[in-house]
C-alpha cells in the first residue's frame, strides 16, 4: 500500500502515546442540566480545550463506545490563518509551535504540518470508535485531499475505505474564479471494520413520492415505471416481447431485457408488465411503492437541494444570534442531518472534536425530534481557533455552548474543560493530587483497553478491577491522595492477597516496594501466581 511520508512523521507516529492524560473539569454554572442533576460523563457534553487532549481524556470513559465521528479539521488553504500548538520537544517542531500556518509561499511545510497535526488525532479518534459498526467522515477540501486519503488509508487501513461523498456547497458559481468555480467539497467515510457498518436508506422527498402514480388502479397501490431492458446482457434476455394489441418489441438498440423470458411471464402473469393507457407503449416494470424497503439508497453526490448549502449555514447562526454571525465558516444543519440519518442508528454516540459553532450538537437535536431517537454527542472546541480570535477574545467553545443553550428542545449538556495533566515527571502532580478514582480509571485503561467498573472498586483494599481472560487477571492501586501516606507493597501485602484472590496474575501500583526481585519470584514459584508490580505514577505512560 502506498504511504505518505512528510516531515515530522517519524515522531508523529507514537505522538499519541506520550501525550499526557490530563483531568476533565466540570464547570457547574456553564453546564445545561435539568434542576438537581450534576455534570458528568455519561451524557451530551461540550469539552473546552485542544483536541488532543481532550481525546486522550476521554479514552478511560469513551474508547470504543463512539458510533459516528464527524470532524471538519482546517481546510489549510493558506488563509484559515489556524495555528499548530502540539507540544513537541524535538527540534524541528520548536518553530512551528504556537505559529500562524501560512500559504504555500510563505510556508513550505504548511502541508507537512497539517499532517502532523491530523495524525495522532485520527489515531486517537480510531480509539474511540465502536468496533461494531463504528464510521468518521471527514469534510476537506482540495488542498488536503490527497494526504487526507492516504493517511485515512493508514491509519484505518484501506479496505476500511466506505465513500468519498461529493457536497455541493455552493447554488451559484463564482464569476470571479481564476479558472474553474469551486463547487463542491469532500467527505472521506472510513470505517473502525467495513464488515460490520449498517447504512440507512433515506426517505424519499416529496418530489420521489411525485413519481408514483396508479393509472390503471391496481389494488396494490401507487407504482412507477421502470426501464425493462438494461445495458448488459442477462441470461436469455434477447427473446420477443408481444405486446396485447399485436405489436412486437425488441429491446433497444445496444440493449437487452432485464429478465429472461420465464421471468417475464411472471411479471406478466401478476400483472407487473406496463404497456401504457391504450397498451401501445413500449414494456415497462411496475414497481409498487408497497414494496420497497422504506428509502433509497444513499450516494455519494449530495447536492444543495438535500444536504444544505454554505451560505444557508451563515442564515442558521444569524437567526440564532440575533442577526448575527459569530462564526465565519459553519456547515450546515442539513449536511450533518444527512450524515446522521444515514450512518447512525437512533441510540448512537456522536464525536465532533473541531466542533467550531456546534452545527453537529445542533443537527443532533434535530434528528432525534425527527426519529424520536436518543443520540448523544460530545463537541470539543478549543478557545481560540486563530491568533486573531485570541487577540480579539472571540472563545469560539463559548460560542459553541451558545448555540446549544439556544437551540433548546431535548438539548441538555455538562460544560467541561480540559484541566492540569493528571500527573507529571518525578511524582509532580501539582498542588492538587489526583483523586483515587481519577488515578484508577487511567491505569485500568491503559493495562486492559477498557472501561473501568466503578462499582467493582474499592479503595480499602486498592482493588480496581478484572479481566477473566487467562486464569485471570486483577488489578490494584495503592495510592493515598495526600502527601502523608505512601501504600506500599510488602510481603504482609501479598500474603493478605492471597487469601481472598484467585486470579492467577496481580498487576499491583503501588507508591512503595519493600520487596526485592527475588523475593517477589519466590512468592510466585510457591503459590502459583504472577506478579507485577509498578511505581504510581513512574511506570504510567
Amino acid at each position: 500500500m502506498p504511504t505518505l511520508n512528510f516531515k515530522g512523521k517519524a515522531v508523529i507516529e507514537t505522538y499519541h502515546h506520550t501525550v499526557a492524560h490530563h483531568r476533565l473539569e466540570f464547570d457547574e454554572k456553564l453546564s445545561l442540566l435539568p434542576k438537581g442533576q450534576k455534570p458528568g460523563l455519561d451524557g451530551n457534553l461540550i469539552i473546552e480545550g485542544d483536541n488532543l487532549l481532550a481525546l486522550k481524556a476521554l479514552l478511560p470513559t469513551h474508547a470504543g463506545k463512539v458510533k459516528c465521528v464527524y470532524i471538519d479539521p482546517p481546510y489549510n488553504t493558506g488563509n484559515e490563518g489556524w495555528v499548530y500548538n502540539d507540544n513537541l520537544t524535538q527540534p524541528q517542531f520548536k518553530e512551528w509551535i504556537g505559529k500562524t500556518v501560512g500559504k504555500e509561499g510563505e510556508d513550505a511545510t504548511r502541508h507537512d504540518k497539517w499532517c502532523c497535526m491530523m495524525y495522532p488525532r485520527l489515531v486517537l479518534l480510531k480509539e474511540l470508535l465502536d468496533e461494531n459498526g463504528g464510521v468518521i467522515l471527514v469534510s476537506i477540501g482540495d488542498d488536503e485531499v490527497a494526504h487526507l486519503r492516504l493517511l485515512m488509508d493508514e491509519v484505518f487501513h484501506e479496505h476500511n475505505f466506505v465513500a468519498h461523498i461529493c457536497w455541493q456547497k455552493r447554488y451559484v458559481a463564482n464569476v470571479t474564479a481564476l479558472y474553474l468555480s469551486d463547487m463542491h467539497d469532500h467527505i472521506l467515510v472510513y470505517a473502525k471494520d467495513r464488515t460490520k457498518i449498517k447504512v440507512h436508506k433515506l426517505e424519499r422527498t416529496e418530489e420521489q413520492l411525485e413519481d408514483y402514480k396508479n393509472p390503471d388502479d391496481d389494488p396494490r397501490g401507487v407504482w412507477r415505471a421502470q426501464d425493462l431492458s438494461a445495458s448488459k446482457p442477462y441470461k436469455a434476455g434477447v427473446f420477443k416481447i408481444k405486446g396485447p394489441q399485436g405489436k412486437v418489441f425488441d429491446p433497444p438498440p445496444g440493449r437487452f431485457w432485464r429478465c429472461n423470458e420465464e421471468q417475464y411471464k411472471k411479471w406478466l402473469a401478476d400483472d407487473r408488465i406496463w404497456f401504457g393507457k391504450e397498451d401501445t407503449g413500449r414494456p415497462m416494470l411496475k414497481a409498487f411503492l408497497a414494496e420497497t424497503d422504506g428509502g433509497i439508497t444513499p450516494n455519494t453526490w449530495w447536492t444543495y437541494q438535500f444536504a444544505g448549502h454554505n451560505k444557508e449555514a451563515t442564515l442558521e447562526l444569524k437567526e440564532l444570534f440575533d442577526g448575527e454571525s459569530p462564526f465565519d465558516t459553519p456547515k450546515p444543519v442539513r449536511l450533518i442531518r444527512r450524515i446522521l440519518s444515514t450512518f447512525t442508528e437512533k441510540d448512537a454516540l456522536i464525536l465532533d472534536s473541531f466542533a467550531g459553532s456546534g452545527t453537529t450538537g445542533h443537527a443532533v437535536v434535530e434528528v432525534n425530534a425527527h426519529d424520536k431517537g436518543d443520540r448523544s454527542y460530545v463537541l470539543v472546541q478549543q478557545p481560540f481557533d486563530t491568533k486573531e480570535q485570541e487577540a480579539e477574545g472571540k472563545n469560539v467553545a463559548r460560542i459553541t455552548r451558545e448555540r446549544m443553550k439556544r437551540v433548546g428542545g431535548a438539548s441538555s449538556f455538562s460544560y467541561v474543560r480540559v484541566g492540569d495533566p493528571l500527573f507529571g515527571e518525578y511524582r509532580d502532580m501539582g498542588e492538587t493530587l489526583p483523586a483515587f478514582e481519577e488515578i484508577a480509571k487511567y491505569i485500568f485503561y491503559t493495562e486492559t483497553s477498557r472501561e473501568i467498573d466503578l462499582k467493582q472498586v474499592d479503595e480499602k483494599t486498592g482493588f480496581i478491577g478484572q479481566t477473566k481472560e487467562a486464569g485471570g487477571t486483577s488489578y490494584y492501586l495503592f495510592y493515598t491522595p495526600n502527601r502523608k501516606i505512601d501504600r506500599e507493597l510488602s510481603s504482609e501485602t501479598l500474603k493478605a492477597l492471597l487469601k481472598k484472590d484467585k486470579n492467577k496474575t496481580w498487576v499491583i501500583y503501588c507508591e512503595k516496594v519493600w520487596l526485592h526481585g527475588d523475593q517477589i519470584r519466590a512468592f510466585e514459584r510457591a503459590n502459583g501466581k504472577r506478579v507485577r508490580a509498578m511505581l504510581v505514577p513512574f511506570n504510567l505512560k
